[in-house]
């Protein structure tokens, strides 16, 4: 099977598979550059709400497939960047679901998604050191933000793996799931996401990314009573029942700005 990005749609949750097994699911060049577009269309389609990001079989992905890229630094590096840009600025929430190996651009990909669930036994690590590479400064800077400096420096400058409670404990994943039971996990929370106000995530995605401009601030301010989401909110917990959420972005359908 030749290495693809998988990808499939189903009750609101877009599902995007790293597909090459042969190789612990090692990102082909052609895999980089595949995953900005896919995601841009993913993200323009009304009916997904949530992204969840995994790797095929036993392994989320074991960093880039280093024969497949030029000698150049630029050839190594410089690939993975946009994707993992892609990722991060994806306008909905999305969750790295993680089994075995999370290593190199891997990692890379599992911290550009706002959350990380890990299967017991899975392995982090983030290994620029072990080839020379510098490792680019937003994708630094983000994993500092997620794990903090002390914890970032341990991984960057030693390229050593660490296990799920490690991870667990200074911030990379955000749940450790016992064997066996990371799909249906994700699967329940996943629904919890959809079931959310979209609004509301898309305002914390943006306010999370960094310093706010006043006139998103206003724009934020104009879509809470334009939205309904807020009335619809309080209307479902007076009336014990499931919010009926139907906001989305500007010319996504119904709802938008």
């Amino acid at each position: 099977m030749e290495p693809c990005l998988k990808h499939h749609v189903a009750d609101g949750v877009a599902t995007v598979v790293i597909s090459n097994p042969a190789r612990r699911n090692a990102l082909t060049r052609g895999m980089w550059e595949a995953l900005p577009p896919l995601l841009a269309g993913l993200a323009a389609d009304p009916a997904v709400r949530a992204l969840v990001l995994t790797g095929d079989g036993d392994s989320f992905c074991a960093g880039a497939d280093i024969t497949s890229l030029g000698p150049t630094y630029e050839e190594t590096t410089g690939v993975g960047v946009p994707a993992e840009e892609a990722l991060a600025a994806f306008p909905k929430p999305s969750l790295a679901a993680v089994r075995g190996y999370c290593v190199g651009g891997g990692c890379q990909l599992a911290a550009a998604c706002d959350l990380r669930f890990a299967e017991e036994g899975a392995s982090f690590g983030v290994t620029p050191a072990k080839l020379g590479i510098v490792y680019s400064p937003t994708s630094t800077r983000r994993l500092a933000d997620l794990v903090g400096p002390a914890t970032a420096k341990y991984l960057l400058l030693s390229g050593e793996l660490i296990d799920t409670e490690r991870a667990l404990r200074t911030g990379l994943v955000d749940e450790v799931v016992p064997a066996g039971g990371l799909d249906k996990r994700v699967a329940e929370f996943a629904r919890v996401l959809v079931s959310r106000s979209p609004l509301t995530q898309a305002a914390v995605k943006e306010f999370t990314a960094g310093p706010v401009a006043p006139e998103r601030l206003a724009y934020w301010a104009e879509q809470v009573p334009a939205s309904g989401e807020t009335a619809e909110g309080l209307a479902a917990f007076v009336e014990r029942r499931a919010p009926r959420f139907g906001w989305t972005p500007a010319g996504q359908g119904p709802g938008g700005a």
